[in-house]
This record gives C-alpha cells, sequence and structure tokens, in this order.
C-alpha cells in the first residue's frame, strides 16, 4: 500500500465536470481557479492540449475554458485540468445523433407523440443534478463505475488508469472490483494477478463465488479486468491486493471488502438449533455432518452463521425466545450466569443436546468492537512500500498531550539514528521509516496505556528486470553451450525453464548456472540433440526466451580435389576446402598412405587440405586419395605423367605447338575457380626459337600475320627470345624456357573467361592452338527474400534466383534468420534447399525477425541476400463463441456472439458475417468490411428464406474458424402478446417530496412494437406536465421537479392491435404541513398548564404523525420543548417555575417533517408564588483594603555596559498599587531607554545596553488608596576592557 498522503487543498474553486455531447456540435468545460494568477494546463488521456482549429482555451482572471468544436466519436475519451498540484478528471462521452424515423411518428399511430424533442435527453442528465450520495455496493454493483462527480483521486502514475477501490456488500450479494490498465505504451499484453492478503493468489479460487473476467476495447486500447464476487460470506472480508505487469513495468493496488451480517429473522430459536435430530439431516436431503467432539448425525448446519445470527437476535430483540409451547426462557442468558458445573443439567433441562458444540461456537462469535477512548483514528489495517523508499505512519489521538510508544513485532523502538523519526504534532502521532529494507518487513503498534492500534508493512522489492535478452544460437553436436543474460540488480534470483519445465543441478551435472555480477549464464556441456527446444529466464520483472538448435556435425565438401596432367620436372598440387577446420585427413596414393619428404609435402591450414608433388617424375602417375578422419568418404583424383618426346629436328625446322597429337588446330577447355591462378603452359619447337603471341577474344585464324586485328577487342601478348615485347595486364605474366612457352593470370576473375589463341612463329613457318578457359564462382546473391504468410510459429518466405549463377548450376538455397533486436543469425538448413518457396518453422510467436538468403553452386556459397522486412509470427484466433439469435422479424435478424477464448499476441482487428441459403454453398458478406462489436442487426432479408449464418473474428493472420448456427433460420416476425413488467416497488404507493425528481422506468415486452399510452385520472397526460420516452423494451415517465398536482393515479396501456395490457400506478407527492390552529390556554394550577389547539388546515398531502410543544420565559425568549411527537390535539404541561411568566407555541409534525411556522398562544401565563417570603440576613461587607509594601526589595547591581540589565523586586496592596520608577529621584517613565514590566505583583525594570551615564540610584515607588511604599538600589555601570588591554594584563 502506498505511503499515506497528507489531505491536500485543491487549488480549483469550480472543478469541471463530465458531460455529454452529440456529434457535430460544440461543448465547453468550465474551471476556476483560487488565484488569478494561477497556470492552467488541459490534458487529453494523459497528454496536453494546445489551441487550434479543434481545441480554444480560453482564460479571463481565475476564469479558464476549453471548448471542443466539431465534437466526433474519437473526442470520447478522459480529459483533465492541471493547476499548481492540483489535478481534476473528468469525462466527454458522445451521443449519436438520432435518425429522422426515430422523431418521426409511428406508422398507424392516431395520437401525437407525447414528448417533447428534448425528452429522451432527460433522463440522463436528471440523475447527475441529484446531489444525494452514491449507495453502497449492492448486488452486481461496480464500485466507482457509477459516480458523476469529478475525479478527485490521488494522480495515477503507474500502469492503473482506474484502480479497485474498497467495497461493502451483505452477505448473500455480490459484487465487483474493476481494474483498468492502458496498454498504449505497452509492447506485451499486461498480466493480472489477484491476491487476497499478502500471498494467497485467488487466480487458482475462480469457481461458484469467484470469477475473473479481462476485456479489451480496441479503440480506447484499455483492458479491463473484474474480479466479482459472488454470494459474499463473512469470511471473504479483509485486505486485497492487485498486482498488473508488463515486461519491466509493474503496479500494485491495495483494497479492502467489508462483508456485513444479514438481517436475523425473528424467531430464531438456538436450542432447536443445537438439538442433534438425525430425522433433520435425512429430511435435507442426506446424512447429518457430525459434531465437534462427537460422532453423532447433527443435520447440515452452518453454527457459526447460525450464532451470529442468534447473538444478534437476542441483542436486538428484548422477548425471550419461543420455542412452541415451552415457557419464554433465554437459555443463553442461563448459560452465561451459570456455573460450569450446572451446564450439563441446563442443557438437558431444555432439550439441548449438543452442548460441546454449542459452547466451542458460541466461543468463536465476533465481539462487538468498543469505540476507541484513546484514538480518533487508527492505522489502516497494512500498507505497501517499495524497497528504498520511505513510509509514514500517522495515527490521530484524543489527548493532544499524552505520549505514545512504537512497537515493532512487539519490541519498542528506540530512538536512536536516523532509521526511525517520531513526530507529535497536536492530536497526530507520526512515525517515519526512512530506506525500507525486506527487515522492515514486520508489524508495527501504536500503543497509548492498555489500547493498541496494530498494522502490517509489507516492504515490495522492485521487480528485477532482464537488461540483456537471451540469444539464439545453433551449435554442433558435443559443443559447449552458454545462454547468457543480464538483469537489472546484483545477486538476484533467476529462474531458467526448457520448454515450461524448470531447470535444477541434476546428478550427471549437465546444467550448470553461473553468476557474475548481472549476468546470469546456464552452461551445457556436450549439447545432444536432446537439448533442443527454447529455453526461458525468468526474474519477477520479466522474462526472456531464446531457442536453441542442436546438429550432427555433417562435413561439407566445399571444393573436391581435381585430375591433373603434368610433365616431368613440374609441380602437382592436389587441393580440396571442407566445411570444418578441425578435421585432418590422409592421403593415399593407390591405396597406401603419402609420407611427407623432400619432394612430398602435405599442408593444412583452415578448411584447405594440399598435397604438393615437386619435379614430378613417371612414378607418380597414380590415384591420388583424400580420406577425412571420422567420415565415411573420400576424395579420389588421377594425376596423369606427360611424357614430352623431343625428337631431333634439324636447323630450320619450322615450329609446332605439342598440345595434342590429333591435328594442328586443337580446342581445349580449361575449367579454373575465380580467384585461382591460371597457367596455361604450351609446349613448343621449332628451329630457330619462335616468336609466341597469345591473343584473347578471337580464333588465331583470325590473327594477321603482323599482330593487326581483324575486328573486335583482342588482347596479345607477344614473346621472343625470352623477352616480353608487349604485356596488357599487370595481372598477366608471359615466359618462355626451353621447349615450353606459359601464359599465368594471378587471381583468375570473371573478365578473363574467354578463348585464348598461342601463335608460333620463325622463318620456317608457324603454327596455332586455340584454348577455351572458362572461369567458375560462387553465385550472386539471391534478391530481398519476400514474407508470403505468417502463422503462429511459421511463415512461407519466397525469393528469386540470382541473375549469375557463377558459371555452375545452382545445387539450392541456404535460409538464415533472427530477432529483430538480436545480432546472432541462425541457420535454418544445412542441405542446400532446391526450391525458392521455404516454410520456416519453430518461431516464437509475437516476436519480430527478419529473413535472408544464401545461394550455394558446385563452387561454395554466395553472399547473404539483403534482410526481409521485419515480420511477426502470429496465428488467427479462436473462432467466436455463443453465437446466437438475439431478435427476428420479417426483414432483419439480430444476431450476437462472445469474442473468441484466445486471442494471441496480434489484437483483434474485428468480426466478419456471412450468410447462405438453405441448399447452396455460396456464402454472401452480410456487410462491408469488419466491425468491432459483438452483435449484428441483418437488413434487407427476404420474408420466408431459410438461412444459415456464421461469423469469423479478424487479426493480422486472417480469419478464425468460423462460429455457425446449429440450424438454418427463417425469416418470419415471431408474435409475442403485449405484457407490462410492473417492478415490485411501484405495486404500493409511491411516496416522494415535493420538488423530487421522479423517473419510472417500466420495462414490457411485445411484437411487432407495441402501442404505448400513459394517462393520470382518466386523461391523457399533457407533455408541460409530465415527460414520457418510449423504446422497444420500456417507457420512462420522468418529473424534473414535483409539485402536489402530480400525486394521483397514473394507467400505463401497452397494445398491439386488439390485444393490450394494462397497469396503474399511484404516486403521492408530500409536502410539510401547514401550522396548528387555535392554540388556547385551557387551564392553570399550581405549576401546571393545560393547552389545547385544533389540527392543521394543511395536512402536507399526508397524515400527521405528531406535534412539537415548547414554552418560553418572557424574561429570556429561550424555547425548551416539552413534548415530541406527540399525538393528541390538548395537553399538559407540568413543572413550570413559579414566579415566571411562560408562552407556548405548537409545531405539527407528518412524514416530511416540522411545520415551517407554529402556532402560538395569544395570551401568557404566569406561575403565582405561594409559601411563606424568606428574607436573607444582612451582614457587613469585610474592608479587604491595603496600604503597598514591598515583599522583595530591589538588590543593587554592577554591570558591564553595553549589555542588557533588569532591576526586580515584589509588592501586594489592595487595591492594586500604582508603580512609578526614578533615577536620582528623576521620573524615569516617559524614557525610551527604560521598559517597565509588571506581572503577578513582580515588578521589573529593563535597561536597554546601558552606558557609564546610566549608573545611579533606582528607586520604585507604589502608591494606593490606603497609602505608599518606596524600595530603592544602588547600579554601577563599568566600561567595557578593550582587546588590547586585555593582552596587557595576561602579559
Amino acid at each position: 500500500m502506498p505511503e499515506p498522503v497528507k489531505k491536500t487543498v485543491s487549488a480549483f474553486a469550480k472543478k469541471p465536470k463530465t458531460q455529454e455531447a452529440e456529434e457535430g456540435s460544440s461543448l465547453s468545460f468550465e474551471a476556476e481557479t483560487e488565484k488569478a494568477d494561477a497556470k492552467v494546463k488541459w490534458q487529453c488521456n494523459s497528454k496536453d492540449i494546445a489551441s487550434g482549429d479543434k481545441y480554444v482555451i480560453t482564460a479571463d482572471g481565475n476564469k479558464h475554458s476549453l471548448t471542443i468544436r466539431a465534437i466526433t466519436k474519437e473526442d470520447a475519451n478522459v480529459y483533465a485540468v492541471i493547476a499548481g498540484g492540483s489535478k481534476v478528471k473528468f469525462e466527454l462521452r458522445v451521443i449519436s445523433k438520432p435518425e429522422a424515423q426515430a422523431e418521426a411518428p409511428a406508422e398507424g399511430a392516431g395520437e401525437p407523440i407525447a414528448q417533447p424533442e428534448e425528452a429522451p435527453a432527460v433522463p440522463t442528465e436528471a440523475p447527475a443534478k441529484e446531489e444525494t450520495p452514491a449507495p453502497a455496493p449492492a448486488h452486481d454493483a461496480h464500485p466507482a463505475e457509477d459516480a458523476q462527480h469529478p475525479d478527485t483521486r490521488q494522480d495515477l502514475t503507474g500502469l492503473f488508469t482506474e484502480k479497485p477501490q474498497s467495497g461493502e456488500v451483505t452477505v448473500g450479494e455480490n459484487i465487483t472490483f474493476v481494474a483498468k490498465v492502458n496498454a498504449e505504451s505497452l509492447l506485451k499484453k499486461p498480466t493480472i494477478k489477484w491476491f487476497k492478503g499478502k500471498w494467497m493468489d485467488l487466480a487458482s479460487k475462480s469457481g461458484k463465488h469467484l470469477q475473473l473476467k479481462e476485456t479489451y476495447d480496441r479503440n480506447t486500447k484499455v483492458y479491463t479486468f473484474e474480479m466479482q464476487i459472488i454470494a459474499a460470506k463473512p469470511n471473504f472480508a479483509g485486505a486485497y491486493r492487485c498486482e498488473v505487469s508488463s515486461r519491466d513495468k509493474f503496479d500494485s493496488c491495495n483494497f479492502e471488502l467489508t462483508v456485513h451480517e444479514a438481517r436475523a429473522q425473528e424467531g430464531l430459536d438456538i436450542r432447536a438449533a443445537f438439538r442433534r435430530t438425525s430425522e433433520a439431516g435425512k429430511k435435507k436431503g442426506g446424512p447429518g455432518t457430525s459434531s465437534t467432539d462427537g460422532k453423532e448425525d447433527s443435520g447440515e448446519l452452518d453454527f457459526s452463521a447460525l450464532l451470529k445470527k442468534s447473538s444478534s437476535f437476542f441483542k436486538s430483540s428484548n422477548r425471550a425466545v419461543h420455542v412452541q409451547s415451552e415457557p419464554d426462557v433465554d437459555v443463553w442468558d442461563i448459560l452465561c450466569h451459570a456455573p460450569a458445573s450446572e451446564f450439563e443439567k441446563i442443557a438437558f433441562q431444555y432439550g439441548i443436546t449438543d452442548l460441546r458444540g454449542m459452547l466451542k461456537r458460541l466461543k468463536k462469535m465476533k465481539k462487538d468492537e468498543k469505540k476507541s477512548e484513546a484514538f480518533l483514528k487508527k492505522l489502516d489495517p497494512a500498507y505497501q512500500v517499495s524497497k528504498g523508499q520511505k513510509m509514514k505512519l500517522a495515527v490521530e489521538v484524543a489527548n493532544a498531550d499524552v505520549e505514545v510508544k512504537w512497537l515493532k513485532n512487539g519490541q519498542e523502538i528506540q530512538k536512536a539514528g536516523s532509521k526511525y523519526i517520531f513526530e507529535s504534532v497536536g492530536n497526530m502521532r507520526y512515525l517515519t521509516i526512512n530506506h525500507c529494507s525486506l527487515a522492515d518487513d514486520a508489524a508495527y503498534t501504536c500503543v497509548i496505556g492498555e489500547e493498541k492500534s496494530t498494522t502490517e508493512l509489507f516492504v515490495k522489492e522492485p521487480p528485477v528486470t532482464i537488461v540483456k535478452n537471451l540469444e539464439d544460437q545453433m551449435v554442433m553436436k558435443g559443443d559447449r553451450v552458454e545462454l547468457e543474460c543480464e538483469v537489472s540488480e546484483e545477486g538476484a534470483s533467476v529462474k531458467w525453464e526448457k520448454d515450461g519445465v524448470e531447470l535444477t543441478r541434476d546428478e550427471s551435472f549437465k546444467y550448470r548456472f553461473k553468476k557474475d555480477g548481472c549476468k546470469h549464464v546456464l552452461i551445457i556441456n556436450e549439447a545432444t540433440k536432446e537439448d533442443c527446444g527454447h529455453y526461458k529466464v525468468k526474474t519477477n520483472g520479466g522474462e526472456s526466451m531464446a531457442e536453441l538448435l542442436v546438429q550432427e556435425k555433417e562435413l561439407e565438401v566445399y571444393q573436391s580435389i581435381a585430375d591433373l596432367t603434368v610433365k616431368a620436372k613440374d609441380q602437382a598440387v592436389f587441393k580440396c576446402e571442407v566445411s570444418d577446420e578441425n578435421v585432418r585427413g590422409t592421403w593415399y596414393k593407390n591405396g597406401v598412405e603419402v609420407k611427407p619428404d623432400a619432394r612430398v609435402n602435405i599442408s593444412h591450414i583452415g578448411r584447405i587440405h594440399k598435397l604438393t608433388i615437386d619435379e614430378v617424375k613417371p612414378e607418380d602417375e597414380g590415384d591420388y586419395t583424400f580420406v577425412p578422419d571420422g567420415h565415411a568418404f573420400n576424395l579420389s583424383a588421377k594425376l596423369n605423367f606427360l611424357e614430352v618426346k623431343i625428337d631431333y629436328v634439324p636447323r630450320q625446322d619450322p615450329p609446332k605447338i605439342h598440345l595434342d597429337c590429333m591435328g594442328r588446330t586443337t580446342d581445349s577447355t580449361i575449367v579454373v575457380v575465380a580467384g585461382n591462378k591460371l597457367r596455361l603452359d604450351v609446349p613448343i619447337t621449332g628451329d630457330p626459337a619462335p616468336t609466341v603471341i597469345w591473343t584473347k577474344g578471337e580464333k588465331a585464324s583470325s590473327v594477321s600475320p603482323d599482330g593487326e586485328d581483324k575486328g573486335g577487342h583482342v588482347a596479345s601478348w607477344t614473346m621472343k627470345d625470352g623477352e616480353v615485347i608487349s604485356e596488357g595486364d599487370g595481372r598477366v605474366h608471359v615466359e618462355t624456357t626451353k621447349g615450353h612457352c606459359i601464359f599465368t593470370i594471378e587471381g583468375a576473375e570473371r573478365q578473363d573467361e574467354g578463348m585464348y589463341s598461342v601463335i608460333v612463329r620463325n622463318p620456317a613457318g608457324e603454327d596455332t592452338a586455340d584454348i577455351n578457359v572458362k572461369v567458375v564462382d560462387v553465385p550472386d546473391p539471391p534478391k530481398t527474400p519476400k514474407i508470403l504468410s505468417v502463422g503462429e510459429d511459421s511463415c512461407i518466405v519466397q525469393w528469386e534466383a540470382p541473375k549469375f549463377d557463377g558459371g555452375q548450376p545452382i545445387i539450392g538455397y541456404v535460409l538464415e534468420r533472427k530477432k529483430l533486436k538480436s545480432y546472432r543469425w541462425m541457420r535454418l538448413n544445412f542441405d542446400p534447399f532446391p526450391g525458392t518457396t521455404y516454410e520456416a518453422k519453430r518461431m516464437i510467436e509475437g516476436v519480430p525477425y527478419e529473413m535472408r538468403v544464401y545461394a550455394v553452386n558446385g563452387i561454395g556459397m554466395s553472399r547473404h541476400s539483403p534482410a526481409s522486412q521485419p515480420f511477426v509470427p502470429v496465428a488467427p484466433t479462436s473462432e467466436p463463441i455463443g453465437l446466437c439469435v438475439d431478435d427476428i422479424n420479417d426483414t432483419s435478424i439480430s444476431l450476437k456472439w462472445r469474442a473468441p477464448e484466445r486471442i494471441g499476441a496480434a489484437p483483434l482487428e474485428g468480426y466478419g458475417i456471412e450468410y447462405c441459403k438453405e441448399g447452396t454453398d455460396e456464402w454472401l458478406p452480410a456487410m462491408e468490411g469488419l466491425t468491432d462489436r459483438t452483435s449484428m442487426i441483418i437488413k434487407d432479408l427476404t420474408t420466408g428464406d431459410r438461412l444459415q449464418f456464421r461469423v469469423r473474428a479478424y487479426n493480422t493472420a486472417g480469419p478464425s474458424a468460423p462460429a455457425s448456427l446449429a440450424q438454418p433460420v427463417t425469416i418470419r416476425e415471431i408474435m409475442q402478446r403485449p405484457k407490462i413488467w410492473l417492478p415490485r416497488y411501484l405495486r404500493q404507493t409511491l411516496i416522494k417530496k415535493v420538488g423530487d425528481t421522479v423517473n419510472i422506468v417500466i420495462p414490457f415486452q411485445g411484437k411487432p412494437r407495441p402501442k404505448v399510452t400513459w394517462s393520470k385520472d382518466g386523461e391523457t397526460l399533457n407533455p408541460s406536465f409530465a415527460s414520457v420516452r418510449n423504446s422497444e423494451i420500456d417507457t420512462i415517465l420522468f418529473i424534473r421537479k414535483t409539485e402536489r398536482k402530480h400525486s394521483g393515479q397514473y394507467d400505463l396501456q401497452v397494445q398491439i392491435e386488439n390485444v393490450e395490457d394494462s397497469s396503474k400506478i399511484t404516486l403521492q407527492i408530500v409536502d410539510l404541513p401547514g401550522p396548528p390552529a387555535a392554540l388556547k390556554i385551557v387551564d392553570t394550577w399550581g405549576f401546571n398548564v393545560a393547552l389545547e389547539w385544533k389540527p392543521p388546515k394543511d395536512d402536507g398531502n399526508c397524515e400527521i404523525t405528531g406535534y412539537t410543544i415548547q414554552k418560553a420565559d418572557k424574561k429570556t425568549m429561550e424555547w425548551y420543548t416539552v413534548h415530541d411527537q406527540y399525538r393528541r390535539t390538548h395537553c399538559v404541561v407540568s413543572d413550570l417555575i413559579m414566579g415566571n411568566e411562560y408562552i407556548f407555541r405548537v409545531f405539527s409534525m407528518n412524514l416530511v417533517g416540522l411545520s415551517v411556522d407554529p402556532c402560538t398562544t395569544k395570551d401568557s401565563v404566569y406561575i403565582q408564588k405561594t409559601g411563606i417570603m424568606y428574607k436573607s440576613p444582612t451582614y457587613k461587607e469585610h474592608d479587604f483594603s491595603e496600604a503597598p509594601k514591598f515583599t522583595h526589595p530591589l538588590v543593587s547591581r554592577s554591570i558591564i555596559a553595553g549589555y542588557n540589565a533588569t532591576l526586580s523586586c515584589a509588592v501586594r496592596g489592595i487595591p492594586k498599587p500604582k508603580v512609578t520608577w526614578y533615577k536620582n529621584k528623576m521620573d524615569i517613565s516617559n524614557e525610551a531607554k527604560y521598559r517597565m514590566l509588571s506581572k503577578q505583583g513582580v515588578l521589573t525594570l529593563e535597561i536597554r545596553k546601558p552606558c557609564p551615564f546610566d549608573g545611579g540610584v533606582y528607586m520604585c515607588k507604589a502608591v494606593n488608596d490606603s497609602g505608599e511604599d518606596i524600595v530603592e538600589c544602588k547600579l554601577e555601570v563599568r566600561p567595557q576592557i578593550a582587546k588590547e588591554e586585555k593582552k596587557d594584563a595576561k602579559k
């Protein structure tokens, strides 16, 4: 419970009130402040309002107004005006414009409408003007909902927009507590908990006597939570608490429920209740329950409730209990006053067989609490405060000077330190507890003498929120997993769950929990497939969830080894790339393991494995295989040795290219992976050494002998005598050796692909060869994926294939997802997915995600695509429930239903209604778009058709499953006879006072709509006499201000064609009576006077219930009541005082009250004195006069100059003497330097800042009629000693 707030004074002299307005109209709210210069701010839904086209804000002195123009439905909100520290809330309620058909008279009506145009609004405005207080919550009452007064409660600063209020209820009746939460600023649906006492959660107690409800308004985004208590019992009373939380936000509210006992029935027989009769139990339908200490049947009986009723009955009734024909005795009184030894005898005498049970239950009866004499206001039953804040406990005591003690858990609190502060202000006593901790959660008591006031303080720890959420992880089998989160406080307790099951430290130490300050880590050693799932960490202020995926370690080959053809003394390199860089492997040649030596080198760098053979020899030719350790597959390739035979060529031998033996020109295709080195080694012969020309872009046959291009872009490189004559690119290297020409491109790129030609020339001739080079690469990234649809935990994503496939066909695609606020992407598939549409599953509903895609070909994996638009997995709601027909006529039908049980993460957008004719499958929409309401009237239907109807709920995920009627409905009017349901209180005369408001609502039934007629005393009601409003189900008779003429009999007639029903209502308007008539004094004797009068002429339209007679003494004219509620018209006034003269007056009294004017007697009555006159003796007055005498003299003094000094003495004397002060015999009474004081005979002369000249002889003189006296003294004034003189004196 929050700290009690001191009552403050409002800054407003006039507060705005809740009003209603029609659509399209304008409305003004007015407020007046106490101060003219106060700054006023207007708000709508806690947001500031600025003056503009919609709102007009004016201020004139202390008067302020807010005008809302062109009012629409969206303006129906909660408004507030703020001035200083005061805030007043009020509402605007918007009423739809009445349709033209509603204003027109009904067809066939022969009489005009019996109410004015403003009549429909009258019943709504009338109750707001009543100033009577609202009654206590009754049957199904909602506390604090029906009040029309401005909201002056404490400003709400937490999640609540409306807190549940304390209420009262009678045993057996119902009460509802309402809490409202505005979800506009919340990211997640709020969670509410209801508690009784400190920790009892009421969610598990729902059933016959307790129901918890929850509704959501999509327009205002307000959640309404209700706790309804049905058929309340006495043990339901106590303190309750409501807590609401949403992620890292938290709020709570305390309230109380008071249960009043039902009124006891007269004639309750306690003896009959405590008789054991097994037959009575059988009559009630079952065996009786056993007594407290016996095993006999005692019937079904709630003893505690019975005894409470019996107690109240005995207290409220002076009659003894009658039991059939037995004598009138009070057994309860006999037992209370009898000794314990006589209990059994008394019980046997009066037939009570369950004596022990009776006595035990009588002890449990609730004792009447005596009104406290020491406390005017006690402590509340409980308080609640947040940890670290301060708490102030306050009580109001009857005696302002009394001392109080404060106890904590029965021990007195000591006044030490700044922890506890004790305050006493008038009648208030305060205990302030600073910096509340969990140790302050205790029971506190304020003690005054023997009386105590006790409360309980609950210290609430602030909710621990999660600052850093868990991240989704995907690991391989056997890896170590660490799920880490960060909370707001160090040392906070958290709870870990896996798929809803709490995790603990088991025997195998599978899970380990680590704390490091605010960080909490869940460690899983050697993850297995069983560890897959959703892991959740919970605190008392929030929770976080992440998904863990564990995959088998399947080794992927990114690049396999390829066949090689090399010639002698060249280098052969076998290279492969696998997915796991930790995997080792073994190389084999023809099944025999290859061992590294001077020529053979085996290397493993990251994911790349290489086998390098230098200076290849013919014996190196064979099949080479790479086998990864721990995996059942291998990679194989063949090494071909190219033996170059050089025949003896005579000089002037024409050049020849020895690429192949099958012709002069050979077309070959060489495949190279982008980024690798392209090396073309061409063996050539010729004598003299030929000139080598390399060209790219066209075949060698198109190159002219002088190297000129025949057309198109051609790149050429020329070599002669081992030197490069021309070179086109820095990445290209051309070199020649004896019998070889080598063409090399470092880091092959996509543009290096094409046809390469080599031409060798010498004087003996030339030779050409064409080599086709193909550069293969990873594909381009796919385009941005699109989300086609979403489900509860899944989505369907689609993408387009990349424009360039890298020269190799696309094998498939790899997808990844991540949470929107996370940085970690998690792979969804390990094997490439062949299609372009994929369904992703195992997502968390309500959490936003993003998707991206990789393309995979034979070379490798592309870069990732751009991330998709964020999306939230949501599922359709469940189907609406309770679809039924509410009403039907010849052309329309009214349907109603309830909201779905499960809404899901996405808010409900509305409902769609469809219908189809019986025997067809064509469903037609009943309306355009969706409706937010849970009822619908479908019009313009054909009479006689049999139609089937269904309703579906819609949200972001689409429509729900339909809710249909059990069978088709025939469109036809159902005739219903007219019937008036007259309320019970109108079956007897309705009595109202003059000036009261009459608002009578009478329901009726009938179809088609019946004709309603009101009449009074046989004549039709005039609209100016009383207002009438009729609807389809009820009629209202409204009189704004009643007069005496409104009394009489009102007739109501409801008619459909020739069938009618009627009812009568009697209304009696009563007023104060007139004064009695003809009051006169009939007789006088002794100390008595006989009076007589006549009844008043005007009885106020009700029976005279009595008279009030008063008397007054003519000396003082103060009136005293002699008789009150006197029924007769004559009386005798006794006990008058002799010697006094009296007059009398009489008031008449009826149900309303006393008459305004009395009837007074015209004459007075003198009470004659009788008997002997007593003459008192005379005495000589004593002379108390006394001459002045000083009882304490003046004392001579020596003072220091500059410091105030006083001279005092004391004097007595009767009469009080006159005092005069003198200095050196000079009167100093009028000098400002001196001040004379006199109190209780003590005389004081004060000398202000005297100087040495003020020294002398001072005299005080006292004088009265009896004499005088003088006292004097000497005063010496010493000068002050300077600082230098003091130093010299010390030396």
